[in-house]
């Protein structure tokens, strides 16, 4: 917040903030003829989009003031925007400006009576943010004059021709030193103890109480040759502080932390042990299995372990400047350091051969681990330490951006050292200074509660450039990349464009090296993207940009990026010179998943790159399943109706440069990949301003998705439609997530950690428990069949624990691993032939598995469906129609069904493993079963281990786990959600639990109350009013179920969230509504739509031979009826015959579209805002009719729409609706608009 005064003496109260496309109007307006004539006639949608930095000034009341936009190359053409430097080194070579410390204004507007102060307010803002940059150019004709504002700030040059213009121009220098100066940084002296102070205090009192008033003082009169104290002065006052120390425990350091990529921080030695003895690699080649991950960030892990040489260390003492010579900088050449890179190359050997679409296989350490024999293994590092670290920073906020400074002057304290080092409680905020440094990876054992930070001498270097590749560079870019796995890849495409700047195929290519000193310490190979309809119409791309003000050849596709981790804080710089240099505008960095050999679950792509974190993952869009025979011409395009091509896509742009994330530390860690977990995770993810380093995800089988029975057609268990395999693939959370395979046993909330099956822990600060509920092993009665024993004379003993050894052949099938063993048991078992399986229980899982076991081969009269007595009134399908027609199905396979039966015993009480027989008593007369397979579909509870480990950590539990409104268990750090939980009996509502509802939704709301930590661009969260605290919340997505049932009959229920009612008591109510139904269940032509009595659709159910488009169906849930073309009315003419063949018709494609929903609500906002001044709104005019205020002599819908279309609201809403239809004329090509005939 600052404060302008205007000459007239009035004040305002402004502050700065990134500028959004609603800006756009009031900028327009606040153009004048001669901002015109300064920066030309501009489109400022388009100039926004291609922008580097667009800044807007607004005041307390949000009104915007002023607007400044800047860009990484001249305007008015005055050189090609890559080869400016050249052109502005010749004006004036004592301005040593390089597309690392200039930036170009290319626009500016403000308030006339404002202005001055707004241009100095938005300068000093630009600087600040922008620590780097130290020049704005501004350039303008020659012969006007700047004006009374820009004049203030900007001091001429010069004059430079154009290319396309006749006349010359004027070019005109800001500096930095003039508005946000670089800190002056000298030796701390005790006088400063005063200055200091009030800006510890301000932070943090525990210094002061712990070693007493005057530490700070103490601690500046105790520097000697290994500690040091420093400080940034301003006109003479302290502003900021820190305190560098030599001494550090290295032997800590290696032992917690992967320090491979910087040698260990130590100076290379001979007798240094880099690397595991020979034949333990060979061994863990050999041995590898999957495990637990990294458990912190994978944010390093993909840098190019490019160790510094001897020469490196000896080439580096002494201060470094911007002046500095060649010979005085970092040589980065190859030793013989082995980093985890390599021992996952040999580790995957088989992995790392590319396709002929030059798609590679890459491992990320984020979602493996190492073979034990490797992974235990640590580097021994002989030689002296080269690091020293800081051991006490800090700094008034005005100035942090400058914290950087300090840097140049510590090292120049330890000529010996290379790298400064930082270790902070992973809680700590990220600061100016810690984002120009490497965040080390801890190893899996570090238990720690601190996080390393690195910084490498070399780092402070502002030589940087970045240029187009050449011949001649191929030996360095071999050196950096050596120990890369992907190493041939990147090399054959550098190759391939010395060669030819040109893919093999055509598609025109671009090699880039980031150049130090004459050394290459960096590279990036890009192609133009070809497949640009695709990205737009499979991803929310426009989330992120205008895609029509972006040229077709603007678009470019990231194949290769590597860097190394030294420069890693130029990332950002490296990825804007390529659009500058590129000609580009936007880059797409596709991860695809991998094809599962061996047993690595992970990502692939068409390299390794260090810069994912710095680009933005982009959503998939939800896709039409067009009938595309039935649309023939008027079908989309090809390249939008192909198959999906399955990979997770990631983006960055001009506007996304100079755009920092926020970082957030706090090791979140989600318990169980159900749906919840996943939605959960998905979310933050995709929060594109914030960076979750420490995301982990403990699992029993890591990330669903793997497609393991994706050769087969049918799945055992039901789907309810949250994810499918395509949407894990799209989402590629092995990229943001670690992964932690193994199963929790206890959670100890004192110490924060969660342990795990094999006795290894797991750090949290945040604890999300989404295990949900499983089917359990059926714990038998123990009746004996012969005494010719009944239900009744078996005591009710509850839920009983089966605590015995489960039996090899019995199965509870849980998800997709669970499938896939008894899958491949039956295999190799004989079971197809001659085995008899018995399928017990009495959920829709059943029916689903019997008909996967008839389609593998499994012959009806050898399946036994056996089913317990019920423990509720509805079935599982609660549709009379569908339930006589699978019945009906399971007869005409052979399948015997057996009703009301208690499992007795297994093996006539002897011991049960394999299952042989199996017997059960029923009301009547019990019945003995040979058995050869057990399938065991009894209720779902919450497995018995995270029971214990729930209850002994004192987590309240009642049934379930007992949570609030907001997520919160009894400790405030563990929240809960989905079937494991339950609402806590204040709220009286235990009808209701998470169950009731989606779980995606359930997910995304558990996100949305933790991103209210983190996400500072939130409105605070208000606390509800007293009287609504007692209320639950209720969610309103659809709850969903389908599969494939006995009989080939493809399922589908869609209803809304609601206590289980039977169907014929729901139909039974006088507020039911309208039932359509069409088809015949039996006949596999069924379908249903319930509409309730506000004429929504609240249920839909089908059941068909053929397979139909699930995900279409799901859209019409909660749409009113007349938007289905007026459902019920055509319902009732019957003219509506088959409501399959009905919503295959071209009119409703827009319905199904992922957008539709936008429109709605766009359509919604013309009509409740009020558009003419006379007029109230339509909204308004509905309430004063409900309320009676106004007198009609006509039916009210009538007047409603005879003021509707006498009005403008009419060919506003026309306006928006064929708006719509132009703009996503790509995904709905069947409508018409004017014009087109």
């Amino acid at each position: 917040m600052s404060v302008l005064t205007s000459p007239r003496g009035k004040v305002e109260v402004v502050h700065c903030r990134r500028t959004e496309s609603q800006d756009i109007y009031c900028i327009k307006n606040l153009i004048r003829k001669f901002t015109q004539k300064l920066f030309g006639r501009l489109n400022i949608i388009y100039l926004l989009e291609k922008a580097n930095l667009a800044v807007t000034l607004c005041n307390d009341k949000e009104a915007i003031m002023a607007q400044a936009t800047f860009v990484d190359y001249p305007n008015w053409n005055v050189s090609n925007q890559d080869n400016w430097v050249s052109v502005f080194r010749e004006l004036d070579s004592e301005i040593p400006c390089t597309p690392l410390n200039t930036l170009f204004l290319h626009l500016f507007v403000a308030v006339d009576e404002y202005s001055v102060g707004c241009c100095r307010e938005i300068i000093r803002t630009v600087f600040k943010a922008v620590p780097e940059l130290h020049f704005i150019f501004l350039i303008v004709p020659s012969y006007m004059s700047l004006g009374s504002t820009l004049i203030t700030v900007f001091e001429q040059v010069g004059n430079i021709p154009s290319l396309t213009y006749d006349e010359d121009f004027a070019v005109h220098i800001c500096h930095r030193h003039n508005h946000y100066p670089q800190l002056h940084i000298r030796n701390a002296r005790v006088e400063d103890h005063d200055d200091l102070m009030p800006i510890f205090m301000r932070y943090d009192t525990l210094l002061k109480e712990t070693y007493g008033e005057y530490f700070l003082a103490e601690l500046i009169e105790a520097q000697d040759e290994e500690n040091h104290a420093v400080v940034c002065e301003v006109e003479g006052v302290a502003v900021g502080f820190m305190s560098v120390c030599s001494r550090v425990n290295m032997q800590l350091l290696h032992e917690c932390f992967d320090l491979g990529p910087f040698h260990g921080l130590c100076i290379p030695h001979p007798d240094d042990v880099l690397q595991p003895p020979e034949e333990l690699s060979i061994k863990g080649s050999q041995d590898a299995e999957l495990g637990t991950s990294n458990h912190s960030s994978p944010e390093i892990v993909e840098e190019p372990r490019e160790p510094v040489s001897p020469e490196a260390m000896e080439g580096i003492q002494g201060r470094i400047t911007e002046e500095a010579t060649a010979e005085e900088l970092l040589s980065v050449v190859h030793s013989g350091n082995t980093s985890e890179m390599e021992d996952i190359e040999n580790l995957t050997q088989q992995s790392t051969m590319g396709d002929t679409d030059g798609c590679v296989s890459c491992l990320r350490l984020a979602s493996i681990s190492m073979p034990k024999e490797t992974s235990d293994f640590r580097p021994i590092y002989k030689g002296a330490s080269a690091a020293f670290c800081i051991q006490l920073f800090c700094i008034e906020e005005k100035y942090e951006a400058r914290s950087l400074d300090f840097m140049n002057f510590v090292f120049s304290l330890f000529p010996d050292k290379n790298f400064c080092i930082i270790s902070l409680p992973h809680l700590t905020p990220e600061f100016a200074l810690i984002q120009n440094f490497v965040k080390i990876v801890p190893f899996n054992n570090c238990t720690l509660e601190q996080d390393l930070y690195v910084f490498h001498r070399a780092g402070l270097l502002k030589s940087i450039k970045i240029r187009l590749a050449t011949l001649l560079d191929t030996p360095g870019v071999e050196n950096l990349v050596s120990t890369l796995m992907l190493n041939k890849s990147i090399l054959e495409d550098l190759k391939q464009y010395n060669e030819a700047r040109r893919d093999h195929d055509g598609t025109p290519m671009k090699a880039f090296v980031a150049e130090v000193a004459e050394q290459i310490v960096g590279i990036a190979v890009i192609r133009d993207e070809m497949d640009v309809e695709y990205i737009r119409s499979h991803y929310n791309i426009e989330d992120f940009i205008f895609f029509s003000h972006h040229q077709r050849e603007e678009h470019g596709h990231l194949y290769h990026f590597a860097l190394n981790p030294v420069f890693r804080h130029y990332t950002k710089f490296f990825l804007k010179e390529i659009l500058r240099l590129g000609y580009k505008s936007c880059l797409y960095y596709p991860v695809y998943p991998q094809i599962r050999e061996g047993k690595f679950q992970s990502s692939y792509a068409h390299s390794l790159t260090s810069a994912l974190h710095y680009l933005v993952p982009v959503r998939p869009r939800r896709q039409i399943v067009y009938p595309l025979e039935k649309l023939g011409i008027n079908a989309p395009s090809k390249a939008v109706s192909k198959d999906p091509l399955s990979y997770a896509l990631n983006h960055t742009n001009r506007k996304l440069t100079l755009e920092p994330k926020i970082t957030v530390n706090a090791k979140i860690v989600v318990v169980g990949a159900s749906n919840v977990g996943i939605s959960f995770l998905e979310t933050l993810v995709f929060c594109s301003h914030l960076k979750f380093s420490n995301l982990t995800l403990i699992s029993t089988h890591g990330l669903p998705g793997k497609k393991l029975l994706g050769t087969e057609q049918r799945k055992f268990l039901a789907s309810d439609h949250c994810f499918h395999d395509q949407d894990y693939a799209l989402m590629s959370l092995c990229s943001w997530v670690n992964v932690v395979v193994g199963r929790m046993i206890a959670i100890d909330r004192a110490a924060k950690h969660v342990v795990l099956s094999k006795e290894e822990i797991v750090l949290y600060d945040h604890l999300i428990l989404c295990t949900g509920q499983q089917y359990q092993v059926p714990c038998p009665t123990g009746a004996d069949i012969s005494q010719h024993v009944t239900n009744r004379e078996i005591p009710n003993s509850g839920k009983q624990q089966y605590t015995d050894k489960v039996p090899c052949n019995h199965f509870t099938l849980n998800d997709e691993e669970d499938c896939c063993k008894a899958l491949s048991w039956i295999r190799n078992n004989s079971i197809i032939a001659e085995g008899n399986v018995i399928v017990y229980g009495n959920t829709i899982d059943t029916y689903t598995t019997v008909e996967t076991l008839v389609n593998i081969g499994v012959r009806g009269s050898y399946i036994h469906l056996v089913q317990p007595p019920p423990t509720s009134t509805i079935t599982c399908i609660n549709n009379y129609s569908v339930e006589s027609a699978v019945e009906e199905a399971l007869r005409a396979a052979g399948v015997t069904i057996y009703r009301d039966a208690l499992l007795a015993q297994w093996n006539e009480g002897r011991d049960p493993d394999p299952i042989r027989s199996a017997c059960f008593t029923t009301p009547t007369k019990p019945f003995r079963l040979p058995c050869s397979m057990f399938f065991s579909f009894c209720e779902k509870n919450v497995d018995y281990e995270t029971f214990k480990a729930l209850n002994d950590a004192c987590l309240v539990y009642d049934g379930r786990l007992v949570i609030d409104t907001n997520f919160h268990t009894n400790d405030i750090a563990i929240r809960a959600a989905g079937s494991l939980t339950k609402f806590s009996n204040k709220y009286y509502s235990n009808e209701w639990t998470h169950s009731s509802f989606s779980s995606k939704e359930i997910g995304f709301q558990l996100a949305a109350a933790m991103l209210s930590l983190f996400d500072p661009t939130l409105e605070p969260v208000t606390e509800p009013p007293a009287d609504l605290d007692r209320l639950i919340p209720m969610y309103k997505g659809a709850k969903i179920q389908g599969g494939i049932l006995p009989g080939s009959y493809h399922y589908l229920h869609i209803a809304k969230p609601a206590i289980p009612t039977p169907l014929e008591v729901q139909m039974a109510q006088p507020n039911f509504g309208l039932e359509i139904v069409t088809g015949n269940a039996k006949n596999g032509t069924y379908f249903r739509i319930h509409i309730n009595k506000y004429k929504m659709v609240e249920t839909i159910t089908c059941l068909s031979k053929e397979p139909f488009p699930a995900s279409n169906y799901i859209r019409l849930f909660g749409q009113h009826e007349q938007l289905l073309n007026n459902l019920c009315a055509r319902y009732e003419d019957k003219l509506i015959p088959d409501l399959y063949s009905y919503f295959m018709e071209p009119w409703c494609m827009a319905l199904f579209h992922d957008r539709f929903i936008d429109l709605r609500k766009e359509l919604r906002q013309i009509l409740t805002s009020k558009e003419e001044e006379d007029l109230p709104s339509i909204e308004q005019l509905a309430r004063q009719i409900e309320d009676e205020e106004i007198n009609l002599k006509e039916k009210p819908r009538k007047y409603l729409k005879r003021v509707y279309q006498e009005t403008i609201y009419k060919s506003l809403v026309e306006k928006s609706i064929l708006d719509y239809l132009h703009y996503n004329h790509y995904h709905l090509p069947m409508y018409a608009w004017p014009g087109i005939i």
